[in-house]
């Protein structure tokens, strides 16, 4: 049976034959012996509430305990204010519980005249009115019974849930209150005594009988209170003694009330304000999407209308050359419109002057202004450095720039919230809270002697044992990887620095493509004084490209060749995958071919897989190396992997170098000495990467869902500027197309937005820290926290309505002028044509200039996939009807 219903609340809704009975059972001495002497009485009440069920009542140990102590309670009360013994005896087991406490003889109530007297009662002897005889083999206690049993009068009570002591009489206790009050009471019991009809009547005495058995007389006392004043009468004037007597006494339970009723409504409040903002939060997501929608819908009108001004400015040029005009390139007779539209498409556009000039320089000269922001002119040599010196002092000098001021100006929320907000480091700020709670825990911190040696210079055996497994893991390979194959340094770049210095001599090179990670730069060249040689990508799809920037064996195969017709020998290879900044996944296939292509020239492919788990959306797959059933040329294969990105914690310098051949294994080792990883810091990592369930149910599931948001904002701020940008699923960056910003489309203009971007307190990082061959690229980084990319997003949305304003005046002072050069097309995810792209004089531009202008405009848009003949026979046929009637005739 369930006694934990309402009717069985704790210590509560007992009947009197239930509590007589429980007096009964807790008033043996057996039983307070066993009270006093233990610490915990729990098991006590709990036999006690066995004896009660045997006796068909049903109650638990707790609230037997409950009600004993509620009635200590009363008791005590009673005592304390002074109303004992007369006082007391309106309570009718004031006596029993004196007798307990205070070790008295026993006492029993008599039914004559409501008077008490001690009596003894033998065991199975009966009394004049009904009382309970409690057997002494019926308790499970280790003394015997006590030989005395009690017998107490019950008054009629409704419930000693209201009140455990009922008010007396008045001839027997209300002595309070004012004058007035008893003039009114005794007014009141006249009017009952003389009007009320039942008042009239004699009540009989009678005997009520509980359900337990427990017998109740109606005793003398009674009958003298029925005398004095009627029962009716008397229970009225009881209530309202009651009413004044709550009127006069405050309940704390009142206050208790309120407050639960204040709490509530200020819930209630915090709640609608709550459903406001939301529904306020709504509204604007609704009207942003409404201006996106709106600003797509005017940019397409826009090109559309483009468009067709170039086919007409065309047709005209070919008009005049039909006419006796010369044209550079004349359109075939009798060629068709579908004819003409595909070698339109073969055809490229111009390419930008200063790409051209840059590509058309000998590699050797490129060197000497690579990836900086300011030519060398502007350092003056150091005559307390070497050569060698004052290259590394120049690099210092360009690409710390910006990272230097920001440390000086660093933003923060509370004490400098108009610093500067960087979003030019790659660096995951969205889980620190995740990994310093995973960092800190107990079984992180070791301190060992093997911990505080000179270890393995490759790397503790522990920790390269946990990141073969995990390589194996989330590489996927194909079979277990070995430990032996594995070194740690601190850091990728170390990695880049070693595997340079021990795969190239000084002035040889290492193949890339462009646009790449800056610091490989720095690790590469300045180091082991080894070359780059660049595979230009650019905007443009072309040949066999499906996507801009996209790399091919054409342009790698291209790269080597005109180095080594320089003179320049290339050792290796290196490919970022995902690539940083454009965010690539390089499919299985794309990866094969580069190695492929590594092995016919027999060259090194050094694989940078350190954003491998960053891959933040489900429709990306990422391909790892390692994961390739066969590897063209293992040996020279070598595959970089880092915490930093991947886990958030790029202040702690961890890399590993996979590779198969033990020559360069432990040439590399060697120069662990300079790149080696604290024993502390080998076994905190050691036990993160055994941590799998954490891994992948925590901090995965957290640090995807968290970049993936901040992607979303991100790129959509982008498309409502109209700005286009490579749409990609992986990393912490977006590679965003700023040229239509560029008056002149030059490095020395994307230096001046640049830098006007930070004096507006926003670091980005332009595209010629990356080696881009098309000036106006740059890289944002989103993996931050919400309320600085919203404040971020809001200067770079000032810096550039700035700029396009002053773009506008330009063009309206020199309407004439434009700039094709280096505008290829827009990138895959918003379509934009800047303005001052196109020609406003048609004598200014030739044949070729109009088509390269045309093949732009539709491959930065998919209109005419939109716009294809048959939808426009079934929307217009008539128009359709007459046009071909008029391609019939010709």
């Amino acid at each position: 049976m369930d006694f934990r219903g309402k009717k069985y609340e704790r210590g509560s809704n007992w009947s009197d034959p239930e509590v007589v009975e429980l007096l009964q059972l807790w008033a043996d001495e057996s039983v307070q012996m066993e009270l006093e002497s233990c610490l915990r009485n729990q098991h006590v009440f709990n036999r006690i509430a066995e004896v009660l069920r045997e006796k068909g009542i049903h109650r638990t140990g707790d609230q037997c305990r409950e009600k004993i102590k509620k009635m200590k309670l009363e008791y005590r009360r009673i005592k304390d204010n002074s109303k004992a013994p007369r006082g007391g005896r309106t309570w009718k087991f004031y006596d029993v519980m004196d007798r307990v406490l205070n070790s008295r003889p026993a006492l029993a109530y008599g039914p004559l005249s409501g008077s008490m007297m001690a009596q003894q009662v033998l065991q199975g002897t009966m009394v004049e009115s009904y009382h309970h005889q409690f057997a002494a083999s019926a308790l499970p206690f280790g003394h015997a019974q006590h030989p005395e049993l009690m017998e107490i009068k019950c008054e009629e009570v409704n419930s000693d849930e209201h009140c455990l002591t009922p008010e007396p009489p008045p001839a027997m206790s209300y002595q309070q209150g004012s004058p007035e009050e008893h003039e009114m009471e005794r007014a009141f019991l006249e009017r009952a005594q003389n009007d009320s009809p039942i008042s009239r009547v004699e009540v009989p005495i009678e005997t009520s009988v509980s359900p337990s058995g427990f017998s109740e007389s109606n005793m003398a006392s009674s009958s003298r209170m029925q005398n004095v004043v009627p029962r009716p009468g008397f229970s009225a004037l009881h209530r309202l003694r009651k009413k004044r007597k709550g009127q006069r006494v405050k309940d704390p339970l009142d206050d208790l009330l309120l407050k639960t009723l204040t709490s509530q409504r200020a819930m209630e409040e915090r709640f609608l304000q709550m459903e406001e903002r939301r529904f306020q939060r709504d509204l604007d997501v609704e009207e942003r999407r409404m201006q996106l929608e709106q600003r797509r819908f005017e940019l397409e009108r826009e090109h559309e209308f483009r468009m067709f001004n170039v086919f007409a400015q065309m047709l005209s040029i070919l008009k005049q050359s039909h006419s006796g005009s010369s044209s550079s390139i004349a359109m075939p007779r009798g060629l068709d419109f579908s004819q003409a539209l595909s070698e339109i498409t073969g055809l490229g556009g111009g390419g930008g002057g200063d790409l051209q000039e840059l590509r058309a320089r000998p590699l050797a000269e490129r060197r000497v202004d690579i990836h900086g922001f300011c030519h060398q002119g502007d350092f003056q040599r150091s005559p307390y450095l070497s050569a060698r010196g004052n290259i590394a002092n120049i690099f210092r000098g360009s690409t710390e720039e910006g990272y230097k001021a920001y440390h000086a100006d660093k933003y923060d929320e509370d004490k400098n919230p108009n610093g500067i907000i960087n979003f030019g480091t790659s660096e995951n700020k969205l889980c620190f809270d995740l990994m310093s709670k995973r960092l800190t825990q107990t079984d992180m911190n070791l301190m060992e002697p093997p911990l505080l040696q000179y270890p393995d210079w490759k790397g503790h055996m522990f920790l390269r044992e946990e990141v073969a497994r995990f390589l194996t893991y989330y590489c996927k390979a194909p079979a277990p990887l070995k430990a032996e194959n594995v070194i740690v340094l601190n850091g990728c770049g170390s990695l880049f620095s070693a595997l340079a210095t021990v795969l190239c001599d000084p002035g040889e090179a290492v193949l890339i493509a462009t646009p790449f990670y800056g610091g490989i730069t720095q690790s590469v060249f300045l180091y082991g004084n080894v070359k780059l040689v660049y595979a230009y990508l650019d905007s443009k799809i072309t040949g066999t490209s499906t996507r801009p920037f996209q790399l091919t064996v054409e342009k790698l195969e291209k790269a080597l060749q005109d180095a080594r017709a320089e003179g320049i020998t290339v050792r290796a290879l290196i490919l970022l995958n995902p690539q940083n900044p454009l965010g690539d996944i390089y499919s299985l296939s794309e990866l094969r071919d580069y190695l492929e292509f590594a092995k016919r020239h027999e060259l090194h492919v050094i694989v940078d897989e350190i954003y491998m788990l960053s891959v933040f959306d489900e429709s990306a797959t990422f391909h790892s190396v390692l994961g390739m059933d066969r590897l063209p040329d293992p040996q020279r294969t070598h595959v970089m992997w880092g915490i930093s990105k991947d886990f958030a914690v790029s202040g702690i310098r961890f890399g590993t170098l996979y590779t198969e051949n033990q020559d360069v294994a432990n040439a590399v080792a060697s120069l662990c000495y300079f790149h080696g990883v604290c024993g502390p810091v080998q076994h905190k990592v050691a036990q993160l990467l055994r941590d799998r369930d954490w891994i992948n149910q925590v901090y995965l599931r957290a640090n995807h869902a968290r970049l993936k948001a901040a992607h979303t904002y991100v790129t959509d701020e982008l498309k409502t500027l109209g700005v286009p940008f490579l749409n990609r699923n992986a990393g912490f960056f977006v590679w965003i197309d700023f040229r239509k910003y560029l008056r002149t489309g030059t490095f020395e203009e994307e230096m001046l937005l640049w830098r006007r971007f930070l004096d507006n307190k926003v670091l980005l990082s332009c595209g010629k820290a990356f080696e881009c061959s098309e000036p106006g690229w740059f890289r944002i980084i989103f993996a931050d926290k919400t309320h600085r990319l919203q404040l971020g997003m809001q200067r770079i949305r000032k810096v550039l309505e700035e700029r396009e304003q002053e773009i506008l005046a330009e063009e309206k002072e020199q309407p004439c002028q434009s700039d094709q050069d280096g505008k290829a097309d827009s990138t895959d995810e918003v379509i934009f044509v800047s303005r001052h792209q196109e020609p406003t004089c048609s004598g200014s531009s030739n044949l070729g200039d109009l088509i390269g202008l045309l093949q732009q405009q539709m491959r930065s848009s998919d209109w005419l996939q939109k716009n294809t003949a048959e939808q426009f026979a079934q929307e217009k046929p008539e128009i359709y009807d007459v046009f071909s009637k008029l391609v019939g005739k010709q």
